[in-house]
């Protein structure tokens, strides 16, 4: 049967790191709702999970949960699903013509497994060499922030933000590498709480040996004030 195929499909996929590809999947109707009503329908499913695992909702701890989890769900940690949440990111005249890379460091991540709902927690390093424009410290934040914002992919996150960026700044030469840590791996299944996952993306010039060995000298160096 279909179902039986696609349950087993599923059950091989387990733990393992499946991107599908480089955006998010995402259905062409998924915003013809206000996020008002996407609040009311998510309580009312989080409300039958609670329930169907056995929880007594008229608990004082508990009667307010779905409404929490949902507003939490369409307001914060997946409001960056929604294009028009991208930060405008305007960018100016590299009027000072600096013309060596510039590295944004240990910008945190925040986003959500695609595949188990639970955490990525871990740092961002980005860089990019400017052409003839450059753009706010604070926008290249926001655009991590952004694309952290839906379930993802460890690896589709760092691309997103790569692109991003190179299409703000009209250049190719932009990196990003993101060390996380994912609750899915660290809290169940095999629960290894020390590993993390390391992704990476180049390029233009930083595809070139030196100049990316350059970039990986800079996140390493020390920057405890």
């Amino acid at each position: 049967m279909k179902i039986d195929k696609i349950l087993d499909t599923i059950e091989e996929f387990g733990d393992n790191h499946i991107a599908s590809s480089t955006e998010n999947p995402v259905r062409e109707d998924a915003f013809e709702i206000s996020d008002e009503e996407k609040i009311d329908l998510i309580e009312k499913d989080v409300n039958h999970i609670l329930e169907t695992l056995g929880m007594d909702l008229t608990d004082d701890s508990l009667k307010g949960t779905p409404k929490r989890v949902a507003k939490m769900f369409v307001q914060e940690i997946f409001s960056g699903l929604h294009p028009q949440r991208k930060p405008k990111a305007s960018v100016f005249d590299n009027n000072y013509k600096y013309g060596e890379m510039l590295v944004e460091k240990n910008i945190t991540v925040y986003s959500t497994c695609e595949h188990h709902l639970l955490p990525i927690v871990g740092r961002a390093q980005v860089a990019y060499i400017s052409n003839g424009t450059v753009v706010g410290l604070s926008k290249m934040n926001r655009i991590v922030d952004y694309f952290a914002k839906r379930p993802q992919v460890q690896e589709r996150l760092t691309m997103q933000i790569v692109q991003e960026l190179q299409a703000v700044l009209g250049t190719k030469d932009v990196a990003c590498v993101i060390d996380a840590k994912h609750l899915c791996v660290n809290s169940r299944g095999i629960r290894d709480i020390e590993s993390s996952t390391v992704t990476s993306e180049f390029g233009g010039q930083f595809k070139d040996p030196a100049t990316k060995r350059e970039f990986l000298d800079y996140i390493n160096m020390d920057t405890d004030f």
